[in-house]
């Protein structure tokens, strides 16, 4: 796949420029901005009639803000590669096409943008908006007669699909005003070659993310003829929700298989339905378009594809297989880091249109497990693929369907460079989705993390202060503080995991929560109510592939971490590429069932530190008794399937320590299960 890639951008480097259209062309969508400056606001939009109306809303970019562990992790990732991206790495350096430049004209830029924007704005860093900008105007400032936005050395759909993503963020963090008028004139000129230069291969497949653009838009500037250009988006896109494509899910893709395929191999149909980023992407298709349809089937459609991929590419760490196409169940694959943000942000907007709590379960899931667990601790290196038994990261071309030996080293832009541009969305987005507003106007907690929030609930500015240490402790303190005195329903979600949850108000009760749902605390708030939840963190043992076991703690998964032995391959700029060999033995079976978890599996909690999720002094561990088993072994630097559980072993019990999942770099994840 990654050689289809490379050869779908040089064709971009050849392409002719966009044609020409006068500008007559965009007068059929009225241009205009909205009075008020979502900036200053801090309040969501609500979608106009006829699009449906969804449960939640989005606030605009900077409402929610880190503090504590969370601000930590986003201040690791600007002092770290996502922070100097454009300093190390040509590809969004100074010669971008995105800057006016002959460099990389594609996606990168625009991927790169599309985490710098609200990394620069949830933090207030004057230094990342200065280097976001720049793109930012050369991109509003060079839109083409026609409407075109971006660099004219190509006439791709997908780049200019990831560039409005940005705008859209930009526009809520600042009310630039070029910015609508801009999206206007392309989508105008969008609707216009459409019939004549449809969407193809990627683009095809990721247009469900234009469709989030054209509906921001229309709520904002309503014309009917955007509503128009995405029927036509989805006409000409590939149809995630279509019960003939679940075959596709079911059979892992391999080379042999890719090399079979017609049209390119890698371009085909089937290898990019099979494709691990555009699954991510794809996940989304059926409540995004559901808007404007008005389907019950089409808002259904998500669970049931998380269910599919589960079901067939599951695994411990919440993602599906995916290295880089759909893998199967083994613990030995991987899953592209590009697939895992993009995959949060699909559960973020699918969460919003829905209100369904289990999207909230599966984004904490890997928010705090599969994101981190891809980097290192500071953030200037990242791996390709991740898996969640990983005994080793050298050049081995074991177990990869797709990809080369590279794969799962850490480094600038190992094995193909989209996720070094794309990775550094994943924590800003998942801030900015801590909090929404429901469609009755009230404020909700989706997932948790420490934050404040500050909005207008029912034209009252409302600000809330969350201090919690979770996902590592059980407690989440809300601190309410309205201007005057306003009546409003908290909703707090209370995860599946959760067993007896309780909330109380200013140490007063309240009503029983239910697991897996919106508990609502609804009260005339006052300045200084303190809303507390409580989340007992019990062990739990999940089930996986050849009944295998994993060991969880409210949302974080947790790992046996192996001895590290880190090499430098090669220096590359303001960082480096390593390998990482194994320095102790893995191969562990636990003596563990799911039904003694909780008494058999022991905590042991620590101070966190500045790297929440390093290995040097995790948070918390857990003790579990296990046995070696010298039968399950390695090939070319992949842990060889896990055996069939229950197995057997002569060694002596012993107590291992485990940690959570991101912590260990070097990893086993899922467990064969001893019979004593």
């Amino acid at each position: 796949m990654t050689s289809s890639r490379r050869g779908f951008l040089k064709q971009l480097g050849v392409a002719a420029a966009a044609s020409s259209l006068p500008a007559s062309s965009f007068s059929g969508f009225a241009e205009g901005t909205t009075s008020s400056s979502m900036s200053s606001m801090r309040t969501a939009l609500k979608n106009r009639a006829p699009l449906a109306q969804s449960a939640f809303y989005p606030l605009p970019l900077g409402a929610v803000r880190p503090t504590g562990w969370l601000q930590a992790q986003l201040k690791i990732q600007a002092d770290g590669m996502g922070g100097h991206l454009d300093e190390t790495w040509p590809d969004v350096g100074p010669n971008s096409g995105w800057l006016g430049g002959t460099g990389e004209s594609w996606e990168r830029g625009p991927y790169f943008l599309d985490g710098l924007v609200p990394l620069a704005y949830i933090l207030d860093d004057a230094r990342l908006k200065t280097k976001a900008q720049k793109y930012l105007d050369w991109t509003l400032n060079n839109q083409a007669a026609n409407g075109m936005l971006g660099p004219g050395s190509n006439d791709d759909w997908w780049p200019r699909i990831v560039i409005l993503k940005v705008l859209t963020q930009y526009h809520e963090a600042t009310a630039d005003p070029r910015v609508i008028p801009a999206m206007q004139r392309y989508f105008a000129y969008q609707a216009q070659e459409l019939p004549k230069r449809k969407l193809r291969d990627w683009g095809r497949f990721r247009w469900q993310d234009e469709a989030l653009s054209i509906v921001w838009l229309y709520n904002r500037a309503p014309d009917p003829k955007l509503l128009d250009l995405m029927r036509l988006l989805h006409e000409q896109g590939y149809d995630w929700t279509a019960e003939s494509a679940n075959s596709r899910l079911q059979e892992p893709m391999t080379s042999a298989r890719l090399k079979e395929l017609p049209n390119g191999g890698g371009l085909s149909d089937l290898a990019l339905a099979t494709h691990g980023v555009n699954n991510g992407q794809g996940v989304k298709m059926g409540p995004v378009w559901s808007l404007l349809s008005g389907s019950e089937a089409d808002r259904k459609a998500v669970l049931r594809t998380i269910a599919d991929l589960d079901k067939y590419h599951g695994l411990p760490n919440g993602m599906f297989s995916c290295d880089e196409h759909l893998a199967g169940l083994n613990p030995s694959h991987g899953s592209e880091l590009c697939t895992v943000v993009e995959y949060m942000f699909s559960l973020e907007q699918s969460l919003a249109i829905l209100g369904n709590p289990t999207l909230g379960d599966r984004l904490e899931r890997l928010a705090f497990n599969a994101l981190p667990g891809t980097f290192t601790d500071d953030m200037w290196a990242h791996q390709y693929d991740q898996q969640p038994n990983q005994i080793e990261c050298s050049l081995h071309t074991k177990p990869w369907t797709t990809n080369g030996p590279e794969s799962n080293l850490f480094g600038l832009d190992p094995n193909f460079g989209c996720c070094t541009a794309n990775f550094h969305q994943g924590w800003p987005k998942f801030t900015a989705s801590l909090f929404m507003l429901s469609h009755e106007d009230d404020l909700v907690a989706c997932a948790y993390a420490p934050c404040e929030v500050r909005t207008s609930v029912r034209d009252t500015p409302v600000h809330v202060a969350e201090e919690t240490e979770y996902p590592f402790r059980g407690s989440v303190v809300m601190k309410v503080n309205p201007a005057t005195p306003v009546k409003f329903a908290l909703g707090l979600r209370m995860p599946a995991w959760a067993d007896d949850p309780s909330i109380t108000v200013n140490g007063k009760p309240e009503g029983p929560a239910k697991p897996g749902s919106f508990a609502r605390v609804e009260r005339t708030w006052q300045r200084g109510d303190i809303v507390e939840i409580k989340f007992p963190l019990k062990p739990r043992v999940s089930r996986w592939f050849n009944d295998s076991v994993a060991i969880e703690r409210g949302p974080l998964v947790f790992s046996y971490g192996i001895g590290e032995s880190w090499v430098k391959l090669r220096d590359r700029g303001m960082t480096a590429d390593w390998q990482v060999y194994p320095t102790s033995q893995w191969n562990y079976a636990l003596a563990v069932s799911p039904e003694d978890a909780a008494t058999s599996v022991s905590a042991k909690e620590f101070p966190i530190s500045k790297t929440p999720f390093g290995a040097k002094r995790a948070p918390v561990e857990l003790h579990v008794q296990a046995r070696k088993l010298t039968t399950w072994r390695s090939e070319d630097g992949a842990a060889n399937p896990v055996p069939s559980s229950p197995v057997s072993s002569d060694e002596p019990k012993e107590t291992i320590t485990l940690i959570p999942y991101a912590a260990a770099k070097l990893r086993i994840t899922a467990f064969p299960q001893s019979k004593t």
